[in-house]
This record gives structure tokens, sequence and C-alpha cells, in this order.
């Protein structure tokens, strides 16, 4: 018998969106988009409303809700959509606070409802085959470069600097994610530095010191990269250099690279209609953890104000 489509709402209409869920949404017979909502965006032959309140006083008949709105505040969105009975799909990171998602989880696992903290870059093509590799690897030291332009991939977005915001750990979070998914041991913040522009809240670059059972590991996040843009992470084993690139795009091995598709969206939504036929949530808050250990340890500096 065929499975009737999954009813699905998206909430927040912003650029990822647009750009990634969308598309994996039109392409997957599995889910039927029946409304968005969003108070300042709409879609054409969608039925659009300012917030979830309102959408779920239509009458909508629905099944699910991706959430793409800021982090700060989503807890709220998602513990209503459970308990109204829906299922959760959130984009990274699933809240701006362990306690938040913490709550978030607690809430599905209650009302019996699907949640999926929905890490897109580990679905890259490059993660699986890592993980793999390195499973019996002795680890020695491990690097990651996490650097682009935030004045290119999220123009305008003053949410990402102000307080809950994350600033460069809104795309550093995603480096995170690749490594907490490929390194056989769990990874510690050992020392942190930030800096933080002076009329904002959140910081624009960032290091860190990591460790990874006996390995010791670094990581350089900037938001102000000019130029050529990086989302690389290497990792030395006694059995040779690993190397993820184009934020798990690209795998160097032995010195060969292989290219992989972007799939990670579509792998997304994948997954979470195969946790909702299973009645599962998965929420990994690994690192989620990594971004607010840094917080807590790191010594903040003060940099110039910016400007878009």
């Amino acid at each position: 018998m065929t499975q009737a489509p999954i009813r699905i709402a998206l909430v927040g209409l912003g650029k990822i969106a647009r750009d990634q869920h969308l598309p994996a949404l039109a392409a997957d017979p599995r889910f039927d988009l029946v409304a968005v909502a969003d108070p300042a965006a709409s879609l054409p032959n969608v039925p659009s409303f300012a917030s979830l309140e309102a959408l779920l006083g239509s009458g909508i008949a629905l099944d699910a809700v991706s959430l793409c709105t800021p982090p700060h505040g989503r807890e709220r969105i998602a513990i209503a959509a459970i308990a109204a009975g829906l299922h959760v799909m959130a984009e990274k990171p699933p809240a701006a606070t362990l306690s938040a998602a913490e709550a978030m989880a607690a809430a599905a696992q209650a009302k019996g409802t699907t949640l999926f903290a929905a890490w897109h870059s580990r679905e890259a093509g490059a993660v699986a085959p890592a993980r793999a590799w390195l499973a019996d690897k002795r680890i020695d030291r491990f690097e990651i470069i996490w650097a682009e332009d935030i004045r290119r991939w999220h123009p305008g977005q003053d949410w990402i600097l102000a307080a809950g915001g994350f600033g460069v750990f809104d795309p550093g979070i995603n480096a995170l994610s690749i490594a907490t998914a490929i390194l056989p041991a769990p990874i510690l913040v050992e020392r942190a530095t930030m800096t933080v522009p002076a009329d904002r809240a959140a910081p624009l670059t960032a290091d860190l010191a990591l460790s990874s059972g006996a390995a010791a590991g670094t990581a350089a996040f900037d938001f102000e990269r000019s130029g050529e843009q990086r989302w690389d992470i290497a990792v030395e084993t006694e059995a040779g250099t690993l190397g993820i690139g184009s934020g798990g795009a690209a795998l160097t091995l032995d010195g060969a690279t292989r290219s992989f598709p972007d799939a990670e969206y579509p792998r997304l939504y994948a997954r979470f209609a195969d946790l909702i036929a299973e009645r599962a949530s998965e929420v990994d808050l690994a690192p989620l953890r990594l971004v607010a250990d840094a917080f807590l340890l790191a010594e903040r500096r003060t940099g110039p104000p910016f400007a878009w």
C-alpha cells in the first residue's frame, strides 16, 4: 500500500529555507509542503501565515514542521508544534542553548513525536567514508579551518551577530558537527579566544585548542574571510593524513581527492521521513555542547565595529 505523503510546513522562510529546504522538499515524494509560517515572507500558491500559532489555528491538516528560524527562541516554536502532535525537524543548531534543546527533546519524548536535530554538514558525501576510515586509526593531530565571508553568505542577517546568534559559530558549528561525527573519541575544548565587534554581541573570529583522546587539535573560525573561502578539516594518523575539503564535498586520502555531489538536504529529509516512520527521535547535542564550552572558556577580545 502506498504511504500517504507527510504533510509538512516550513516555519521560517529565509535564505536557507529558500536555497535548500524548498528544493529538497520539492524533490521528495514522501513530503507534501502544505503551508509556510513567517511574519515577513510567503510563497505563491502555498497557504502562508505570520506564525505557527496562526497556522495551527487555521485547520490545515499537518503532520510535521521544519524549523528554519534563528535558534534563539526556537524552543518555544518547537514545543508548541510538539504539543500539537507534530513531528519536528530543526535546522542547526537545534536551539540557542543546551537547556532549550534538552527541553525540546523531553517534550518530544513525552508526546511520542519525532524530533530531529538536523546537522546538515554530517550528510556531506565525505563524512561517512571519513568516519569509516578513521574508526580503527590512531589519531595524532587534527586541524579545522572554517573561514567564510559573512557578507557573502549571510547578507544583512543581523541576528547572527546578536546575542544567541552564534556569530562565527553559525558556520563553525558545521565543522564541529563533522568532527564529532568522524573522530572516534569525544572532543573537548581546552582553550578558546574570540573577537567580538564593539557594536555586536557575537564573535566574528574564534580560535580553539581541542583534544580528542590523546590527539591535540585546533580550530580556526573566521567570518570575515576575503578571497578563497575555506571549509577544511585535516586529521593526521599513523596511516597518513585524511583531508575533508569544501565543507565535506571532497575527501583526500593518499594524495587522491574524491569529490561528491551536494545532497545534504535531500538526505536530511530522507532521514526525517525514516525517523517519523520509526516514531523515533535523533537529537545529538555534541556540536552545540562544544560551542557552549567555547563560550564558557573563551578569552574575549573587542574588535572594531562591524558594518555590512
